[in-house]
């Protein structure tokens, strides 16, 4: 993914069960998307899912709770989502912002 061809979309900060949580979503036009987050879940994370109606990013986790930050997909990126079936959610590193791991995860697509 180039950031020229990219979109990018920071969300809210959002307090809940895990710390707080900011994420910074990157989709292109070839229906790439990744997730760029610096603080880590608190249980591992088994597949993320995007309703196409709230047009809302939630995370499920291995225990079956889900997470909603708040991050809320703009119409443009929405539109290319569509076509994606898997999320790569790089970890960085808080202090330096350097990439720590990252792995695919299984991207579901729903209406509510």
């Amino acid at each position: 993914m180039t950031a020229k061809s990219s979109k990018k979309r920071p969300s809210r900060k959002e307090g809940g069960n895990d710390a707080e949580f900011e994420a910074e979503l990157v989709v292109n036009e070839g229906a790439n998307v990744a997730v760029f987050h610096k603080t880590p879940f608190e249980q591992d994370l088994s597949w993320l899912e995007f309703d196409l109606d709230t047009k809302r990013l939630t995370f499920v986790l291995a225990d079956g709770d889900v997470r909603n930050f708040g991050i809320l997909i703009p119409d443009d990126f929405s539109r290319d989502m569509q076509n994606a079936h898997q999320v790569l959610m790089v970890h960085k590193d808080e202090k330096t912002d350097e990439p720590l791991s990252g792995q695919y995860f299984p991207l579901i697509i729903h209406r509510a």
